[in-house]
């Protein structure tokens, strides 16, 4: 069939000679007045560059057009290919016109319809003449009819495909038809020789990589095509293992090439001069056993000469920050710096004011960086550094910047490090170069000493995810919540009880409680229908002055926080809000993480269907802090998706974010989960986490003999599938 005819647009954009580029080829460039950047060839707007890459992008599914079907067998919702003469060719229609074109076959007529097409359409597809065609009849006026087929004007003689037609994943302006043939000169120039040990392919009853990417990009039609749907057909399983395969070589190769890098040991001082023994005495509390497990790995980490690479994984609340201030206490005992870099002000400012209240009163200077800073406070926080009067350095992204420096840094401690690109931390862990080595370190040709990295998160991992993305990480996991907690009770709302809601928080506040109400937006939008976070702390101010939450000749004491407020003003609010001056806080996300206020009781989410599931977790985490019983209340619009449905009740159902985090990955798989630390690597195209664990743990062992036994073939495996998309690892 002709191509389909586009309605005039602001784009005759993409150039038609870009589109018919070969993989490989560079478009040639044009000398224009003013610089512009150089067209992609279609294969690479899907990031398909090497031959390789052409040869692993896979079918999404397949067409069979290999047998013809009668047109008085065809059955409607059920697409088929017809062969048959032309009867009738017209222009039909008044306004929107249509071209009705009559086929028939010696069963029966079938009838044509295009709203779209060219005007030499009609010639084309004259009386008499043979057409190929390929749709999903439906039943019309006149009897079945196709809208839209594919056809071509056919030979008597013209076979029939042999294979299945594959339909590859595409973009814009990108046709099947160009993909197929990019995909199939790939393939011939390919030197598709197994390079898997046979013994390994026959443990797991595997085929060679040559019969699986013919049967994957053109199977024949005995082929059972539900296996290749569901892809549980062999050769499905062969690429799906092959590409946790690289992933797991990858991890094994990193954590082998981090046992070469070399860092500070940091032994734990015994005594009770001991800081660490101080804090911990000093401390209002006692480390459940959690956290006295965590202690005692990361203890034993920074003992070592190699550069500690830890991930520490809690839920809400579970005090994740005690057990790094404890590795702190160790690495400045040892007589190094330690800088601590959070994703936000708040947060790492919350982080400042605990840790300081904890370490101050030792002896211990603890300086802040911020890029909100005032000059003359920013400078001295950099000389404070730079010259290691400073033994913590608490921060944002200002941690990292170029003009700061580190006398002897030994400890970089990331929190909620999903949010931080590989590059940021890379930066940070630089930071600890020249300062730290020996002098004569350059010369004598001794690797270069870098700090430990010590990784959190209060969004704990999934099995699986660790193991596929974390793997090359040792994990520390507090498990279980500080006792005295009380569970936090989760109810849902529609937004047609919103009375209900603040009739609630009325209550709450009249009884000298404190209340978070969060909003997904902080001004209108024209785009979504959401309640913005100005229009309801305008609004809550009304509803609620005149009763518990004003005092006579006071203000309602209703607060308003979000992230483009300037830093200073974030942080009075959030005094005021810690303190009591303020009882109501209306806020966007940016209180999702790092704001402890124990008498917060009641946490309200409007919206809650936009959220993910880890993100509502972490806003619920808010509350619940002290001893005093707690709610959280979701306000959802209707109607909901299944899957916001779905997430709203796991929530509902419970309170462990193990549990909820295994539930975010089945519901939505694992981009929220990992954030950024898959930068410049594409995520798992193939294989899928919940149904491939069984994979995940072969490729695991198969990673580490092939390491072993035929390096070789490691090294070969992982150019394959990954290139040069490594450097991910390294953070």
């Amino acid at each position: 069939m002709p191509p389909r005819p586009r309605r005039p647009a602001v784009a005759a954009a993409t150039s038609t000679r870009a589109s018919e580029a070969v993989p490989g080829a560079s478009p040639a460039s044009r000398s224009k007045p003013k610089p512009r950047p150089e067209p992609t060839s279609p294969g690479e707007r899907l990031g398909l560059r090497s031959d390789w890459d052409y040869a692993l992008h896979l079918p999404l599914h397949y067409i069979d057009e290999t047998r013809l079907t009668a047109i008085a067998a065809l059955r409607e919702g059920h697409a088929a290919v017809v062969q048959a003469r032309v009867v009738l060719a017209e222009v039909a229609g008044g306004v929107r016109k249509q071209l009705r074109v009559q086929v028939e076959d010696a069963s029966g007529q079938l009838e044509l319809r295009f709203f779209h097409f060219y005007a030499n359409w009609a010639r084309q597809y004259a009386v008499g003449k043979l057409l190929r065609i390929r749709g999903e009849p439906r039943a019309g006026l006149f009897g079945m009819e196709m809208v839209h087929p594919t056809c071509h004007v056919a030979r008597a003689d013209e076979p029939m495909p042999d294979r299945l037609t594959p339909i590859y994943p595409a973009a814009a302006g990108i046709s099947q038809a160009w993909l197929r043939k990019a995909i199939a000169s790939a393939r011939a120039r390919l030197d598709a020789h197994e390079w898997l040990p046979a013994a390994l392919l026959a443990q797991r009853q595997l085929p060679d990589i040559a019969s699986t990417l013919d049967m994957l990009h053109a199977p024949t039609p005995e082929v059972s095509l539900a296996t290749l749907q569901d892809r549980s057909h062999p050769a499905w399983q062969r690429v799906k293992f092959d590409e946790l395969l690289a992933q797991q070589l990858a991890q094994q190769q990193a954590r082998a090439r981090r046992a070469t890098l070399r860092a500070w040991p940091m032994a734990a001082q015994r005594g009770s001069q001991s800081l660490t023994r101080r804090l911990l005495e000093v401390l209002p509390f006692t480390l459940t056993p959690d956290q006295q497990s965590c202690v005692a790995e990361i203890a034993a980490d920074l003992r070592r000469e190699q550069p500690m690479h830890r991930l520490l994984q809690g839920d809400v609340g579970s005090g994740k920050t005690v057990v790094a201030a404890l590795a702190a206490t160790q690495a400045i005992d040892a007589g190094f710096q330690c800088a601590l870099m959070a994703p936000t002000d708040i947060l790492a400012s919350q982080h400042l004011r605990k840790l300081a209240d904890w370490l101050a009163p030792l002896g211990v200077q603890v300086a802040w960086l911020s890029g909100a800073q005032a000059r003359r406070e920013r400078a001295a926080a950099l000389a404070a550094a730079s010259s290691g009067t400073s033994q913590l350095v608490v921060g944002t992204h200002a941690v990292i910047q170029d003009k700061v420096n580190f006398a002897r840094l030994g400890l970089a401690i990331v929190d909620e490090q999903h949010r931080f690109g590989v590059a940021q931390r890379l930066s940070l862990r630089a930071k600890g170069g020249e300062g730290t080595q020996e002098p004569s370190a350059a010369r004598s040709g001794q690797p270069v000493r870098e700090p430990h990295l010590l990784m959190m998160s209060a969004t704990p991992i999934p099995r699986t995810l660790a193991m596929a993305v974390f793997g090359d990480l040792d994990v520390s996991t507090i498990a279980h919540l500080p006792p005295g907690r009380s569970p936090v009770q989760t109810r849902v709302f529609s937004d047609a009880r919103r009375d209900a809601v603040i009739a609630r928080v009325r209550e709450l506040l009249a009884a000298g409680r404190q209340v978070y109400w969060v909003c997904p937006l902080v001004e209108d939008s024209e785009v979504l229908d959401l309640r913005n976070a100005e229009a309801t702390y305008a609004e809550l101010q009304v509803a609620l002055s005149g009763d518990g939450a004003r005092g006579e000749g006071e203000d309602a004491r209703v607060g308003l926080l979000h992230g483009r407020m300037p830093a200073a003003q974030k942080a009075q609010v959030m005094a005021d809000f810690a303190c009591a001056r303020l009882r109501l806080l209306v806020a966007t996300t940016v209180i999702e993480v790092g704001v402890d206020v124990p008498a917060a009781t009641l946490m309200v989410i409007e919206h809650a269907e936009r959220f993910g599931l880890s993100q509502l977790h972490q806003l619920r985490g808010r509350v619940g802090r002290g001893a005093e019983a707690s709610e959280c209340l979701l306000l959802f619009s209707a109607p909901l998706s299944d899957l916001a449905r779905a997430r709203l009740q796991a929530l509902r159902d419970s309170g462990d974010g193990f549990v909820l985090a295994q539930k975010d990955l089945e519901l939505r798989g694992p981009g929220e989960l990992l954030g950024q630390r898959q930068s410049g690597l594409q995520a798992l195209r193939h294989a899928d986490l919940q149904t491939d664990t069984a994979l995940l743990d072969a490729a695991r062992e198969a990673a580490i003999w092939l390491l072993r036994h035929d390096p070789p073939a490691a090294r070969q495996h992982l150019q394959r599938w990954l290139g040069g998309r490594l450097d991910w690892l390294a953070a």
